[in-house]
């Protein structure tokens, strides 16, 4: 019964205090509003999702966020100073990273922190979901890059959600 009134109560805790910092009020009104936005959107979004995730460390969780949010700031640094500057230095490159994560949902949080990250972008995903293809607005090193890609965001992902 509670599942079926409360079908992803994780989610609806997120999108409640997310409601609340966005108004940036914790008024009487602001948490009835939020409450109800945050029970209503996975109560009828809860057929598209795929099957159940868990976050199965949450600290690890924490850990990856705040990789991601550095990552972002040093990377918004290094783009501007290669904007900035003599842009014929710039060695842009298309890499095919192979994944060892299996899950959709994996897959998809891979590519969309790859594509968070200024200077990169997950492009497209193979058929046969082996390889994640990435544009890169400046490439030393391929392969380095690849593995630098997998240590920081795949196997952190893949220990929080596939293990």
């Amino acid at each position: 019964m509670m599942r079926r009134l409360f079908p992803r109560p994780e989610l609806s805790g997120i999108l409640w205090g997310l409601w609340l910092l966005l108004v940036n009020s914790v008024s009487f009104g602001q948490i009835l509003l939020g409450a109800f936005w945050a029970w209503l959107i996975p109560f009828y979004t809860h057929s598209f999702w795929p099957g159940v995730m868990s976050l199965r460390k949450p600290w690890l969780g924490l850990k990856f966020l705040g990789v991601v949010m550095v990552d972002i700031l040093i990377a918004n640094a290094i783009v501007a100073r290669l904007v900035l500057s003599n842009s014929e230095r710039l060695q842009p490159a298309f890499m095919l990273m192979p994944l060892d994560v299996k899950e959709d949902f994996t897959i998809t949080l891979l590519a969309s922190t790859i594509s968070l990250t200024p200077g990169t972008v997950s492009a497209d995903l193979t058929a046969d979901r082996r390889h994640l293809l990435i544009h890169s607005l400046h490439v030393d090193d391929i392969e380095q890059t690849i593995a630098q890609m997998k240590q920081r965001y795949e196997a952190p992902l893949k220990e929080m959600f596939e293990c």
